[in-house]
């Protein structure tokens, strides 16, 4: 996985390097997809991205925000024809996104309507908070979107009396899942109606 470069401060964390490693894994962005980020902040998740998927729309309704996400993703090559917006979601969501990541929970309900509604195939949602993570899931499951739901905590060592110790960073609760089905009317036979 190359570096990806952040020389411009959100003053919002990016997503951690870590984290994006799974994230990438769940989204497996590939060069015919359109992948739409919601809350770019300092544009981690769309440098990631742009790097494997042919078209990227971000959206950012803090303008200055957006403006972070423009110069950092300057600081990186990248390939895809990358669309920065500064709107907040659902306005501004593309209705021909093949995979879908929010990065915060601010509409969220709203943006897993339109992932529902216009069949993206695979969405994304990290949450830090266990009561929004609890609501988030039971969204998910409402629009029959919910694959599974991840908890992961990443420990980095620090050097301590000359032997190493560990600073935790907070738990990330990723849900994944889909809103695109293999066949209408209960999915295919061949494979027990499952999508």
């Amino acid at each position: 996985m190359a570096h990806v470069s952040l020389p411009h401060d959100a003053k919002a964390g990016p997503t951690k390097p870590e984290v994006r490693a799974v994230l990438a894994s769940k989204l497996a962005l590939g060069p015919s997809d359109h992948f739409v980020e919601v809350g770019s902040c300092t544009g981690a998740v769309t440098v990631e991205a742009a790097r494997r998927a042919g078209k990227v729309t971000s959206l950012e309704r803090k303008p200055e925000r957006l403006e972070v996400t423009e110069k950092n993703l300057a600081a990186n090559d990248t390939d895809a024809d990358v669309t920065l917006r500064e709107a907040e979601a659902p306005e501004g969501l593309p209705d021909d996104a093949d995979a879908l990541f929010l990065g915060g929970s601010r509409n969220y309900e709203a943006v897993l309507d339109h992932a529902a509604e216009t069949g993206i195939d695979r969405v994304v949602m990290n949450v830090s908070r266990l009561e929004v993570a609890g609501a988030a899931t039971e969204a998910f499951r409402e629009r029959d979107l919910l694959e599974e739901v991840l908890q992961f905590q990443v420990s980095h060592g620090y050097e301590l009396a000359g032997a190493t110790s560990f600073d935790s960073e907070n738990p990330v609760y990723m849900l994944v899942g889909s809103a695109s089905e293999v066949a209408t009317d209960g999915g295919d036979p061949a494979d027990g109606g499952q999508r």
